[in-house]
């Protein structure tokens, strides 16, 4: 095989390949990306057994051919390349890959094509596209709640499932870790009625959420039981899914708090950070203190102090019972992110869990669980 494109180009494909690549060593060959130039195309892919991404790219064919080099090797090299630059890749049967870019030269070993796995191919019974701007929007609203506690596997992931609001059928991404839950929805779009709930891999998520800042088309997406697949512009992006039961989520989220606080989201979460900025422990637990027309956030450190801030009644509304509850900052910031403009707390008491939501809209809801303070 031979051919030659832009460094840019070449660069930007590697990017997301070389992300997907099994870093580990494990098993030598999930550490290369898989070039395949036909007449009409050059392809690279990569995969780790669990995900794998599939990218075209312009280029100037001179020979076909395929083989396999190290991918994070091969992006490195790249990256260090002058703008600008033509890139030419030649590989024949008995010798390794040749890089070639201005007076720069390298020869890159490489493993043999038959060894490469593949898991794009194969039956998706379900199909949809959906926006780009709004399933990105599902996949913000939500994944700073995905679990990393693997024991709990099931809540590793986005579960997408459809549900019924008000006897209409919405497309709904939740993740929680049990100690926080995001929930976003959506109208749903034409061919995903039917689909069965499926738990998206955190991995997939985030590899998912980096292509899609680079388009504004439309994604298209396919399911089975077992896998699920992005089509993003020139890329595929294929994954498998979490075998397991996302817990009923439902039941976490209270239905008869009565306490509402509303609060401007910048002044809030900017008062929070200064607030915990007192503490350098993980958790940073900042208590808020409601009375009528009065927000009181307070710290402690045993090591470095305390500090306090007030929010009155020109930052808060709240005219409900006196009330003291403890939340970890970080958890607070997370939800405060995707909050627009004014945020609602409803509470029931100090220790239940506390709905949050953006004020006038309905598409996204957080549940926060108190902690002592």
């Amino acid at each position: 095989m031979k051919f030659s494109t832009e460094r840019a180009t070449l660069l930007k494909a590697l990017a997301h390949v070389q992300s997907v690549a099994e870093k580990r060593n494990t098993i030598p060959i999930l550490a290369n990306v898989l070039i395949q130039v036909t007449s009409q195309q050059v392809s690279l892919k990569a995969t780790d057994m669990e995900i794998e991404v599939v990218e075209h790219i312009p280029a100037s064919i001179a020979s076909e051919g395929s083989c396999t080099a190290p991918a994070a090797v091969l992006y490195d090299i790249v990256r260090k390349l002058p703008d600008g630059v033509l890139v030419e890749l030649d590989q024949t049967e008995s010798d390794g890959l040749h890089l070639r870019a201005g007076r720069y030269a390298t020869r890159l070993n490489v493993l043999p094509v038959d060894d490469f796995p593949s898991m794009g191919s194969g039956d998706f019974p379900h199909k949809f596209q959906i926006s780009s701007s709004i399933l990105q929007s599902l996949v913000d609203r939500t994944r700073f709640a995905i679990s990393t506690e693997e024991t709990r596997y099931y809540l590793n992931g986005i579960y997408l499932h459809v549900a019924d609001v008000d006897g209409e059928e919405k497309l709904r991404a939740v993740a929680t870790d049990g100690h926080r839950l995001a929930r976003a929805e959506t109208g749903l779009p034409s061919g995903a009625a039917g689909i069965s709930g499926v738990i998206i891999p955190r991995k997939t998520v985030n590899e998912l959420r980096k292509l899609m800042e680079e388009t504004e088309e439309e994604v298209s997406v396919a399911l089975s039981d077992t896998r699920i697949q992005f089509v993003v512009g020139t890329i595929t992006l294929t994954s498998k899914l979490i075998d397991g039961v996302f817990p009923d989520y439902e039941r976490v989220i209270p239905q008869n708090n009565n306490r509402v606080l509303k609060v401007d989201r910048k002044a809030f979460s900017e008062a929070v950070a200064r607030v915990a900025a007192i503490s350098q422990e993980r958790s940073r637990p900042v208590k808020l203190t409601l009375k009528t027309g009065l927000l009181v956030l307070s710290a402690n450190s045993p090591e470095r102090g305390t500090a306090k801030e007030e929010l009155d009644d020109n930052i808060i509304s709240y005219s409900s019972e006196e009330l003291e509850v403890g939340f970890q900052a970080r958890y607070l910031g997370d939800i405060m992110d995707q909050v627009e403009n004014e945020a609602e707390f409803v509470f029931a008491d100090s220790t239940a869990p506390v709905i949050v939501r953006s004020v006038g809209v309905s598409s996204a809801l957080y549940v926060i669980m108190p902690m002592r303070v």
